[in-house]
């Protein structure tokens, strides 16, 4: 199935969006309706509530008074810790449960206001934010809920930043017009990526960059979106039983470096313990948990002559299913040269801007002079990068001698 992730800040719109994504096929599940069924009446999440907060919460029937519990949490970060260790737990449990439930192949979405909140962005496919500015959220939560303003910015303040939404976010939905225009945003989104997310991931289908090379950027939002799917890949890969054979998993590649401008495609290298390890049903599982298919290889990147034993420089490849992010999922030895040096390039450019600078040059050349048009010129321009690349390399070496430059190692493997 296809895990969809919805958040946004109190006032954004994101119960609309939810509304949509359901009249469009996908299966919800509410947070908020959760979390009010695990402390309804005669619950044991409710009699905990009362234990940590008194019977003042209670209404005189006995159920759970929402208002008068707010009032005690939105102004008190310790009473607000206290209740999400309490419900967060209990709402976890059924959400799996109802995940669990889901019929394969189908778009589940997970409405749930405190995504970010909580670190859940590792937890999906896609993270969907419908966001609004600050403003924006307090003018409807005051007009339309009938809020305080005090009340209001109370509510806010206790959430995530605007910003901190944003770097979590696969895909921003804006909504500061009308609902019909939130909507018309929703059936796009619906058609253009989570619809064919979910057929690909169904069929094991990877995407691939177009075959016309075009450079852009330098983009900022490269960084972010790297590290948000490394974090993903870290994560399910780890669920399925792996964390002990991956040592590292990072963002390289053009995208990697700040200031070069590059194909829209974000490259990231799985460093594992043997190259075996990508070869298991499991790593292939895990891979697709976090949106990334279509195994190829082993195969062989180019051979350079500082490490002629062709085994150095084998890998296995994934690409991402989501059709509107281009990934390529670099699966290698840790302790191979090929992984060392696609680390060794993207530490050199980031320290040197004036080989960063050259490197951009000639990739700008290169695709004015290979543009690729179909899938038999596609790598031209990546093959005629190669002689540059190899001369760039035995500099790059240099520098990490002269540096002492060394791969990141993670501390457990130091």
């Amino acid at each position: 199935m296809l895990r969809v992730g919805l958040s946004g800040g109190i006032g954004s719109g994101k119960s609309t969006a939810a509304r949509r994504l359901v009249e469009r096929g996908a299966v919800l599940i509410d947070s908020d309706v959760i979390a009010r069924e695990v402390v309804a009446l005669g619950t044991p999440g409710l009699a905990q509530v009362v234990d940590r907060f008194g019977r003042d919460v209670l209404t005189a029937s006995g159920e759970l008074d929402r208002p008068a519990l707010g009032r005690l949490v939105f102004g008190d970060t310790g009473a607000r810790e206290a209740l999400n260790a309490i419900v967060h737990p209990l709402v976890l449990a059924e959400t799996q449960r109802q995940m669990d439930r889901a019929a394969t192949g189908s778009v589940v979405l997970h409405d749930i206001p405190l995504l970010v909140e909580l670190g859940r962005t590792v937890d999906y496919h896609l993270v969907v934010i419908v966001d609004a500015p600050e403003d924006v959220r307090l003018q409807r939560l005051v007009t339309d809920r009938g809020m305080s303003q005090e009340d209001a910015r109370s509510r806010i303040a206790a959430q995530a930043s605007d910003e901190q939404r944003r770097a979590a976010a696969d895909v921003l939905l804006p909504n500061v017009e009308s609902v019909e225009a939130l909507q018309e945003r929703v059936d796009a989104l619906w058609r253009n990526r989570i619809r064919p997310y979910a057929d690909n991931l169904a069929a094991e289908r990877r995407v691939r960059r177009p075959d016309h090379v075009s450079l852009t950027g330098p983009d900022p939002s490269w960084a972010v979106t790297g590290a948000r799917l490394v974090g993903r890949i870290e994560t399910q890969l780890a669920r399925a039983g792996l964390g002990d054979r991956v040592v590292a998993v990072d963002h390289i590649g053009s995208t990697s470096v700040p200031g070069l401008a590059a194909k829209d495609v974000i490259d990231l290298q799985v460093g594992v313990r043997a190259l075996d390890d990508a070869l298991t049903d499991d790593f292939a599982a895990g891979l697709l948990a976090a949106g990334f298919t279509g195994r190829r290889g082993p195969e062989t990147d180019t051979v350079h002559p500082f490490a002629p034993d062709p085994e150095q420089w084998r890998k296995v490849f994934f690409g991402s299913a989501d059709p509107g992010r281009v990934v390529n999922v670099h699966v290698r030895a840790a302790a191979s040269e090929g992984a060392r040096t696609a680390l060794l390039l993207r530490d050199w450019w980031r320290a040197n801007a004036g080989e960063r600078d050259a490197y951009a040059a000639m990739k700008a050349e290169m695709a004015r002079q290979h543009p690729g048009a179909d899938g038999a010129t596609r790598k031209d321009y990546t093959d005629a990068k190669e002689p540059w690349i190899a001369a760039a390399l035995l500099r790059a070496r240099a520098w990490a001698a002269e540096t002492g430059w060394t791969a990141p190692v993670p501390p457990e493997d130091r």
